[in-house]
């Protein structure tokens, strides 16, 4: 019987090469060498690679594109970007919200980022980037899943009604418990917050991602209470810790221990390349700290470790473009994961890891799943990282739902190709 698309002469990120995959009612049929299918439309991959779908494990999408509004953040600080976010939230309106989130989402699924888990603000008690973001939602979900985490930005306990608001949020259809436990006024109203916010999810049975130590306090430890409130209540697998920074300033002992908690709880890590290392390590002269987790460590216990991009073009970070393959790329450099096998690890970081993490069990490259494809110009995600490379075509579902031309230079050098690509010739 003939299937509806079949890509042919494929790389796929696990090594194997010259794969054909089919893809029939929206789904992937079948997956192997020089397959004998007939098809009413085929692509020549012509040896590249075709990989999952980018994933977002963390972002900003109710500040995204808000860049200058109402002013630029001046000393570049995370405090003073959530003072800034601030100032913002009482002149925000549900319609600059969906259109500025309708607009990322667009360059989102142009970069191949087909899933995006975005933390909202909730201690504005009109709720109103919640509301906006669960339009955007609706609207976006033919082509893009969109996860949303109610996030007590100014502190659940610290910002008055903030835990009646993140539960009126739930009540609306937000998926996932968010927090804040380092912004609480004491390192008890954190640690209490995030026993809180823990049973608020089990009972509810949905998943926890709190913004965890985004500090470079070495004793910022909240962590710690996580994985605990985790195993206590039966959450493994459905928590997340994300940023973690302050971990990259705790000394080696005390994170020997650590990392085997986090990893006997099931807790997973969200590190955010881009923007830790531009906001932590603020108050450093020199040697100034890399305001990273502790990525290689984490993998190395066997936590699952996923990028984020965190902010595009908000009070915290002026630039971005919704390409994970940045993310990754900088990750790498800044964790020093420059061995193969770790930057492989880094490319998995933003597709496949992720997924599992947002609980996307619909997504990847195996028979029977949906056939969400990105043809990318490079032969290995090695490659891929090293180029950011041209997503040449995007494909939700079977269907084609973005493409760009491949990237090439013309010389106008004597004796020379005219035209040149910057993929590494052939061995």
């Amino acid at each position: 019987m003939p299937v509806d698309c079949l890509l042919k002469n494929c790389h796929l990120p696990d090594g194997r090469t010259g794969v054909d995959i089919a893809i029939s009612g929206g789904r992937i049929a079948a997956i192997g060498p020089a397959l004998d299918i007939s098809a009413g439309h085929t692509i020549d991959a012509a040896g590249q690679l075709v990989s999952p779908p980018f994933v977002d494990a963390h972002f900003h999408m109710d500040s995204t594109l808000s860049y200058g509004q109402p002013r630029v953040n001046a000393s570049g600080t995370l405090l003073e970007g959530i003072a800034l976010w601030g100032e913002l939230k009482p002149l925000l309106t549900q319609d600059a919200l969906v259109e500025r989130a309708l607009a990322y989402c667009d360059w989102a699924v142009a970069k191949g980022l087909l899933a995006i888990r975005s933390h909202v603000d909730v201690c504005d008690p009109r709720l109103l980037a919640a509301e906006a973001l669960l339009h955007v939602r609706e609207r976006v979900r033919p082509y893009l899943d969109l996860q949303l985490v109610a996030f007590p930005q100014d502190g659940v306990l610290r910002a008055p009604g903030a835990l009646d608001n993140l539960k009126r949020a739930l009540d609306m259809g937000v998926d996932v418990v968010g927090g804040i436990p380092h912004f609480e006024r004491t390192m008890q109203d954190g640690a209490e917050s995030v026993r809180v916010l823990c049973e608020l999810a089990a009972e509810r049975g949905l998943r926890v991602d709190m913004h965890c130590d985004e500090s470079d306090d070495p004793l910022s430890r909240h962590i710690e209470t996580l994985a605990y409130h985790t195993q206590r209540l039966g959450l493994q697998g459905r928590v997340t810790g994300s940023h973690l920074t302050s971990m990259h300033s705790m000394d080696n002992y005390y994170a020997s221990k650590l990392i085997p908690l986090i990893a006997e709880a099931g807790v997973a890590a969200i590190a955010n390349p881009l923007i830790n290392i531009t906001l932590q390590g603020r108050h450093d002269s020199y040697p100034r700290r890399r305001g990273m987790t502790r990525v290689p460590e984490l993998l190395a216990a066997g936590v699952p470790v996923a990028f984020g991009h965190d902010c595009v073009m908000d009070p915290w970070y002026g630039l971005g473009s919704g390409d994970m393959l940045e993310v990754a790329h900088m990750g790498l450099h800044v964790a020093q994961m420059t061995g193969q096998d770790a930057m492989r690890a880094c490319f998995h970081a933003v597709t496949d890891t992720p997924a599992r993490i947002l609980g996307l069990d619909d997504t990847g490259l195996d028979v029977g799943k949906r056939a969400d494809l990105v043809l990318l110009q490079a032969r290995d995600p090695v490659e891929a990282l090293r180029l950011r490379a041209t997503r040449l075509m995007v494909m939700r579902a079977g269907k084609v739902v973005a493409s760009t031309p491949p990237a090439t230079a013309t010389l106008h050098l004597d004796g020379r190709p005219e035209a040149v690509s910057f993929m590494a010739p052939r061995s």
